[in-house]
């Protein structure tokens, strides 16, 4: 059965409630699947643009516009917005899951890829599933232990795991039907992403490649039996393995060296859409594995399909075409963001389009037919390319950015100009709605480098992965590089320039997709906000990491509400109508990489439900108290420096400071060398996701880390001493 917690203590770990090895299970009223549960099939899905009632896939439709004709609550009467309900999670860590609606009930993922239905008009629960992910699991995702939502199709919901399963789930009781493995246990794979269904195909990729030697792919497993129908592959295999489909063998000649060692990366972690009439999958592809290029592939090259979006028959998983957005990355500039399809009149002709603001800041517009190329532009600070062609759609690179021959400060950082977040459309206002982002980033290249089987592995010095003390200090963006960012030189004369963009740090922005020009926006003084939602009543609804739900005019950006909501969200709302009544939903909970980087101190993770003149209210928030305390011992220098190196490439994306996971500078952990060693060498606390890390640093390295927290512990509690 499944525990439930009334509280969430998780001490020196990245790790889950539950021991480590147990089978999935499920509670509550719904019982055994009805053999009268609706079936969904392709014509609901096909038909949920007119759907004002449900909501039946992760971005709501097929073309994943995330764009509601529900008009009940609208510009006018927004402000009469009110709780309808609210339900709390059973575990603290971040949130980033759409829920989907169906038949009156509102199912949505948590965390450790857990499943939650409720009644959708009065929140009563109706049953929970546990995906039971062990624990140590924990160690191999790059960015915190999130899902990001459900697929429906006849009367299951399919769910992928941390630990890389997909599950089938009866929507009437929440029992397991099937369990599908869809990677390699031995390597660092994970899945976060929502599945798609197509025709009967639940469709579903996985991440990793920021985490070790991983191959990119997407698969598509029968919906009714879990059998595996057909496999794609981003990245080429081992020449010596034999022949391979052509596509691979046109990618070959892309890559230089023994790529395969390595993985190569192109992990599909996110986005995907669908179009029905040309029988065609759109797939987003991640970034290398390793990110720097100069070890994947020393003699460069365009290293397809990674940082790509490629369309494959949705049948079959043949290739069609692709169009790479970051030739060569190296830069963690992944494709993954979010993929939404139109119809636009462009230059007098109406065009089926393709859009996406991947992380290298511009914003692409094609041809989702051929894949060929209409438009481009930065939509945030670009400093790694001077240009695009605007025959081609090529990027020029700026030759300072690649970190060859020194660090380099480059804009976007590997945060993104735009990261996982989805966007939205707005057809009434022809407006595409990102979530944009405006920080940079340090890169340079060691001289040095091998693969661990923990940690990250990206063979970049200054990153997001090794930022040493810094971590959890809010400064992980601020170290010294060489001047990148400086101005270029001019972009050559058959090129667009890059445009000088000053959104501040972070901002919400409705960008026209036609003119590739910003409408208008609103400025946030933090990165790391919430996905969107828009309607038909002329509104954005948005969460931001500063703890509000907002609703903003679609055609001006003025804001029309905003409720409290106790804590930062990432997620995107999503909305529903029963008996003629309009909701908004949202799950909250900060997290994901940025918010563990950032020292998330509080989390309150819940399902929140408004309507008009709705009269619930949250419970009063609750904070958790921490004693700084550390060990009176006199630190070395040499093993402080050691352990800041090592802290920043195995612990600082976990333990950067935070309620959900310990700050280890207030662990009792860290008072003697004997209780540190059994936790970090031993494995104590493996169950909770504290794996040993001695596969990868011996006793002195270990040692080294401990100095430099109860460095950085002693130095805290010096500000504080009276």
């Amino acid at each position: 059965m499944r525990f439930f917690a009334a509280s969430i203590v998780v001490l020196l770990s990245c790790g889950s409630l539950a021991a480590c090895d147990r089978a999935g299970s499920s509670t509550g009223a719904g019982g055994t699947s009805s053999d009268d549960t609706r079936t969904i099939g392709s014509a609901d899905l096909k038909a949920a643009g007119d759907n004002t009632a449900e909501w039946l896939s992760y971005g709501r439709t097929w073309s994943e516009q995330r764009f509601s004709p529900a008009d009940s609550i609208n510009r006018e009467n927004v402000s009469e917005l009110g709780l309808a309900w609210s339900a709390d999670f059973s575990t603290a860590r971040g949130q980033e899951a759409t829920p989907l609606v169906i038949d009156g009930r509102i199912y949505t993922s948590t965390s450790w890829s857990n499943v939650e239905a409720y009644d959708a008009k009065t929140g009563a629960p109706v049953w929970s599933f546990d995906a039971e992910v062990p624990g140590a699991t924990g160690a191999k995702a790059c960015c915190d232990v999130v899902n990001r939502g459900l697929a429906a199709w006849g009367d299951k919901l399919y769910l992928g795991t941390l630990d890389g399963r997909l599950v089938a789930l009866d929507r009437e009781s929440g029992e397991p039907v099937w369990t599908a493995e869809t990677v390699d246990g031995d390597g660092p794979y994970t899945i976060t992403g929502a599945p798609r269904v197509v025709d009967g195909l639940v469709i579903i990729g996985n991440g990793g490649a920021d985490m070790g030697a991983v191959r990119g792919y997407v698969s598509a497993y029968d919906a009714e039996t879990g059998d595996l129908v057909w496999r794609f592959h981003t990245v080429p295999d081992n020449p010596a393995n034999g022949p391979q489909p052509d596509y691979l063998e046109a990618a070959a000649d892309t890559w230089t060296g023994d790529w395969w060692e390595l993985g190569g990366g192109g992990t599909v972690w996110d986005a995907m859409a669908y179009d029905p009439e040309l029988g065609l999958l759109y797939i987003g592809v991640g970034n290398g594995a390793p990110w720097n290029q100069q070890f994947r592939s020393p003699e460069g090259g365009d290293n397809l399909y990674l940082s790509s979006i490629v369309a494959i028959e949705a049948k079959s998983g043949d290739y069609v075409w692709h169009f790479q957005t970051t030739p060569g990355e190296t830069w963690d500039y992944t494709a993954t963001q979010h993929i939404m399809l139109a119809d636009l009149e462009i230059d007098g002709e109406t065009r089926k389009v393709l859009m996406q603001a991947p992380k290298n800041g511009f914003f692409y517009v094609l041809d989702r037919e051929t894949g060929a190329f209409i438009s481009a532009d930065n939509y945030t600070k670009v400093t790694w390319a001077l240009g695009i062609d605007p025959e081609t759609g090529r990027p020029i690179e700026n030759p300072a950015a690649r970190y060859k021959s020194g660090p380099a400060l480059v804009y976007p950082s590997a945060l993104g100009g735009h990261n996982w977040h989805p966007m939205a459309f707005n057809p009434d206002e022809g407006l595409v709605y990102i979530p944009a982002q405006n920080a940079p980033q340090p890169y340079s290249s060691p001289d040095e480098w091998a693969p661990t089987p923990l940690g990250w592995n990206n063979a970049v010095g200054s990153s997001v992965a090794s930022t040493g003390s810094s971590a959890g200090e809010s400064k992980v963006f601020q170290k010294a590089a060489a001047p990148a960012d400086a101005a270029p030189d001019p972009a050559p004369d058959n090129m667009q320039p890059v445009k000088e963009r000053k959104i501040g740090v972070a901002a919400l922005l409705a960008w026209d997709p036609v003119t590739q020009t910003e409408k208008w926006r609103v400025d946030y003084p933090g990165i790391w906000n919430g996905g969107l939602l828009s309607t038909a009543g002329g509104l954005v609804f948005q969460g931001t990491a500063s703890g509000e739900f907002r609703a903003y005019d679609a055609a001006t950006g003025d804001q029309l509400w905003s409720y409290p909501i106790q804590t930062g969200a990432i997620a995107a709302p999503m909305t529903y109508e029963i008996d003629g009544e309009q909701y908004v939903a949202i799950v909250t909970g900060w997290g994901g990489v940025y918010g563990l980087l950032s020292g998330v101190v509080q989390n309150h993770s819940r399902l929140l439900v408004f309507k008009l003149n709705g009269e619930a209210t949250l419970p009063e928030p609750t904070e958790t108290a921490r004693v700084l305390d550390p060990p009176v011992m006199e630190v070395d220098p040499a093993k402080v420096a050691r352990g800041g190196q090592l802290y920043g490439r195995y612990c600082v994306v976990c333990h950067a400071g935070g309620s959900a996971i310990t700050d280890l500078r207030y662990s009792a952990a860290i008072d003697s060398e004997a209780g540190w060693m059994s936790v970090v060498k031993d494995g104590a606390l493996e169950s909770r996701g504290m794996v040993s890390f001695s596969p990868v640093m011996n006793d002195e390295d270990l040692a080294s880390i401990r100095h430099f927290i109860v460095a950085r512990a002693q130095a805290e509690a010096a500000k504080s001493a009276p």
